[in-house]
Order: structure tokens, then C-alpha cells, then sequence
């Protein structure tokens, strides 16, 4: 059984007078451990397709199951509950908290579970040391590069140990030399710690180091090949 399944998943918005479906009868499967990429242009839906997934949003239609629990049936407070014990989120902007140290940011999901303090020790130097910063534990976001930033955006989102981690342009803000060392940490991550991953990413060289690349087109999934992807900017 997948570890994410989207059955028939409709999403639609209202822009003024005009109705956009961004996510047309979706059918999605993603195999635990699998590294997904999602392509397409800005507006596509790519980032709402994240967001049904993590359950911020709901569909219009169809049904999303992650690890066996179909969150679309869940309540507000139920889903709350659901992501802090299952999902981790990579944002392209780090959401940093600026007056926690680097160790304090990693450690807010932690607060969401059912751990002793010394289980949330270990999991914050666990992932600290994961994303190679156990050093700057005690710096602030101030402190630190971009780059720095970013890595400890993604230990915030594997310190809970979640079934899958969704990953919105993660390397969108950052500069070349730098995207590449955040991609080469996601994809260790992915292959070392088996960490099932859902990126979203505008970016073809960035996508290509998934396992499986999909295009996001007029609310349809297509199994992208590198000549489709080359058209994709």
C-alpha cells in the first residue's frame, strides 16, 4: 500500500468571475521512502496540491489518504494533532523564529508530542547533527547564512520523525552554490534515512534529483521526462 494516496482530488478557487481549477480529478500514489518532484510553472497548483496533502487545505472532491488515515474526514483540531505527529514542512523562506536559537526553532514540533524532555533532546541533536549544523545549536537566525537557515528549516521538519515531509521550493531563495548543497543534503536524507519526500520546485535541475518527476498541466499530473521538463521553466 502507498504511503500517500490522492483519489480523484479536486480543487477549485474563485478569482473575481472566473473559476480556477488548479487540481482537475488528481490521482496520486507515493511509495514509502519515494523521493517525488513536482514541476511546473508558477500558479499551477503545485503548491495547493502540497497543501491538501499536509491537510492546511481541503479538496473540493476525492479523497487523500496518508499512512492509512484519511485525512479529509478528520476535524480541525484532529488534523492539528495529524500533522504535528506526521508531516514535516520545508518552506522556501526558512520561517525561522527570530528570537529562538537554532536549537529552540528545531525543537517546536517536539513540543506538539507526547516526549520527555530527554527524548526531545535527542531528537533535536539527532536532526541538528543530520543537517551537519550540531555546532551552531546555540546561534540565532541572525547568526547564520542562508544556507545555515535553510538546513535548519529541514531538521525542524524531520525532528518529529513524520511518515513524509513536503518540501515547497526549497531552494528557491537561495543562491546557486547554495541550492546545490541543500540538494545534495535532501537527497542524503531521502536515501540515508529513508525519508519519504514531496517537493515542489520550478526548477529543472532541482527536480531531476528525485527519484520520480511529475508535471503539474491544466490540473493534470504527467509523468515527466527530461524533454518535457527542458520546456518547463
Amino acid at each position: 500500500m502507498a504511503l500517500v494516496e490522492l483519489h480523484n482530488v479536486s480543487k477549485s478557487f474563485r478569482k473575481g468571475d472566473e473559476t480556477i481549477t488548479p487540481l482537475d480529478q488528481v490521482t496520486l500514489e507515493i511509495e514509502a521512502g519515494e523521493f517525488l518532484s513536482l514541476m511546473g510553472p508558477s500558479g499551477t497548483g503545485k503548491s495547493t496540491l502540497l497543501n491538501l496533502v499536509s491537510g492546511i487545505d481541503r479538496p473540493d472532491s476525492g479523497k487523500i489518504i496518508v499512512a492509512g488515515t484519511d485525512i479529509t474526514q478528520l476535524s480541525r483540531s484532529k488534523l492539528a494533532d495529524w500533522r504535528a505527529a506526521n508531516l514535516g514542512y520545508i518552506f522556501q523562506t526558512h520561517n525561522l523564529i527570530p528570537v529562538l536559537t537554532a536549537y529552540e526553532n528545531v525543537e517546536l514540533p517536539t513540543l506538539l508530542l507526547k516526549l520527555s524532555s530527554r527524548e526531545r533532546q535527542e531528537r533535536v541533536n539527532l536532526a541538528l547533527e543530520a543537517v551537519g549544523l550540531s555546532d551552531r545549536a546555540n546561534h540565532y537566525p541572525r547568526q547564520l547564512s542562508g544556507g545555515q537557515e535553510q538546513r535548519i528549516g529541514i531538521a525542524r521538519a524531520i525532528v518529529a520523525h513524520p511518515k513524509v515531509v513536503v518540501a515547497d521550493e526549497p531552494t528557491g531563495s537561495l543562491d546557486v552554490e547554495t541550492s546545490e548543497q541543500i540538494q545534495v543534503l535532501l537527497k542524503r536524507l531521502n536515501e540515508e534515512l529513508d525519508i519519504t519526500l514531496l517537493m515542489v520546485t520550478h526548477d529543472r535541475d532541482v527536480a531531476q534529483i528525485a527519484t520520480r518527476q511529475l508535471l503539474l498541466d491544466r490540473g493534470k499530473l504527467v509523468p515527466s521526462g527530461e524533454s518535457e521538463l527542458e520546456n518547463v521553466r
